[in-house]
């Protein structure tokens, strides 16, 4: 299978990057194809504006959604981005890797899904109608494929409990799981989480690495999450919340996930 590694760390002698290197080594032993995008050593551009539609004309109104949507249609996205949603259609799994910096994603990597994500690519693709809102929330262009993150964190597990003052985890990475990559089609994977990242020797790291390898090894066998999927009959349409009958009186992300949600 394919495997696409979109990293995120600005020091390859890092924890993160000698789990990103073991995890390049594991893959491939167990016969996959790897492609890494290591986007520092990349020194990808960040942020979205007019350069990335090569077509753009100077002095003209910059609309991020319309002018990426004509760029993506027209054939005139920036290379770089043009490069990146090529191995997105490649790959059969993404695990995006970063440590977790401010409860989010280092801001390179929010910005490659900025661009990456274009209009028309990951975003503003399918119909929408009184019984369809768009092809997005388990549907649209990366449908059927996987992806996991891969988190180092410098705080205890305990500060990421149901009790913790972090916040679950789940909760603190909702927005990336749910938005960045459901909503967009893939099928998302528990996260695989390494806690006190600072705090690793050498005992530490060889335990660290077995568990990471019996995820990896577990890539395309592990069950996903079960979110609900938007067009399913879940979701009130055009508002988009929750039938009442369903989670009743609950609120919360967990809402958006069902235990026994039928496979497709």
């Amino acid at each position: 299978m394919n495997v696409l590694l979109v990293y995120a760390h600005p020091e390859p002698r890092s924890l993160t990057g000698s789990l990103k290197n073991y995890a390049v080594r594991r893959l491939m032993q167990n016969g996959h194809m790897v492609q890494v995008s290591d986007l520092y050593a990349m020194r990808w551009k960040t942020t979205l504006d007019s350069d990335d539609n090569t077509a753009y004309r100077p002095g003209t109104r910059f609309d991020p959604s319309a002018d990426s949507m004509q760029a993506f249609q027209t054939g005139t996205q920036s290379a770089d981005i043009v490069a990146e949603q090529d191995k997105l259609r490649w790959a059969d799994a993404v695990i995006l890797q970063f440590p977790l910096w401010w409860f989010t994603m280092p801001a390179i990597l929010k910005g490659w899904v900025e661009r990456v994500y274009a209009c028309g690519f990951g975003y503003g693709v399918g119909e929408h109608s009184d019984t369809h809102w768009g092809d997005r929330y388990g549907e649209g262009t990366l449908t059927g494929k996987r992806a996991m993150l891969m988190v180092t964190a410098g705080g205890w597990e305990s500060h990421y409990a149901p009790r913790g003052i972090n916040g679950p985890i789940d909760d603190v990475l909702f927005p990336i799981q749910h938005g960045v990559l459901y909503y967009p089609g893939f099928d998302v994977l528990p996260p695989h989480v390494v806690y006190r990242a600072h705090k690793t020797d050498a005992a530490k790291f060889d335990r660290i690495c077995h568990e990471l390898g019996q995820r990896l090894d577990r890539l395309f066998d592990t069950a996903p999450i079960p979110f609900r999927r938007q067009n399913a009959g879940d979701y009130l349409i055009p508002e988009l919340t929750l039938r009442p009958e369903i989670a009743a009186d609950q609120s919360g992300y967990g809402i958006h996930a069902a235990p026994n949600r039928p496979e497709d």
